[in-house]
Order: structure tokens, then C-alpha cells, then sequence
């Protein structure tokens, strides 16, 4: 029986499934094809994350983050600095405040 997955892997998975005797179609992702996967895959620890809210969940959640973060050069100080700005700017979530409607009226006569 053959099993479609069409889906970015972890480094090892290809040998772990030949380790096994498996037999396995894969190919390597060129520059724009990773970049596109890494953001499906993005999307896809988070829904397991959400579904788990386990410390392996949200490891591997963090891994598919820092990967995106070498791809586009982005550092960890750069994002520490953005998650501090963003903080100082509009605080973070721990109020636990749920926002339900804002009314403009006022604001469209100035």
C-alpha cells in the first residue's frame, strides 16, 4: 500500500523510512518550494499545537520558526527587539482582555 504525504519532512525521516525497508519517492525543494513548504508547515505545527499544547508540539512548532528565521536571515535579537517594541507599543496578552467592538462614529467627523 502506497501513502501520499506531498509534504516537507524533518531531516532524518527519509532514512528512518529506509531503515525500515520501506521503499520511498522523494526530491529535493528548490529555494521558492522550501520557502512555500516551510509556510505550510508552519500552519500545520501550529493547528497540532493547538490541538496538544504539549512541550513536543510546540518544540517542533518552534523548530519550523527558527528554520524560517535562517531561510530569511533573521536573527534572534532581531525578533527579541520586534516582540520587546511590539510589547512596549500595545503590551502583550497577559490581561486576558477579549476586544468586542469599537465604535467610530465619533472619529469619521474630525
Amino acid at each position: 500500500m502506497i501513502f501520499y504525504y506531498n509534504k516537507l519532512v524533518r531531516d532524518k525521516i527519509i532514512e528512518n523510512i529506509k531503515r525500515k525497508g520501506y521503499i520511498c519517492e522523494y526530491r529535493i525543494l528548490n529555494d521558492e518550494e522550501y520557502k512555500k513548504e516551510l509556510d505550510k508547515k508552519l500552519l500545520e505545527e501550529a493547528s497540532e499545537v493547538i490541538e496538544a499544547h504539549s512541550a513536543e508540539e510546540i518544540g517542533d512548532l518552534m523548530k519550523v520558526i527558527q528554520t524560517i528565521m535562517r531561510e530569511y536571515n533573521i536573527s534572534f535579537d532581531q525578533v527579541k527587539l520586534a516582540m520587546e517594541l511590539k510589547d512596549n507599543k500595545n503590551g502583550a496578552f497577559n490581561d486576558r482582555l477579549f476586544l468586542i467592538s469599537v465604535d467610530e462614529k465619533d472619529k469619521e467627523r474630525e
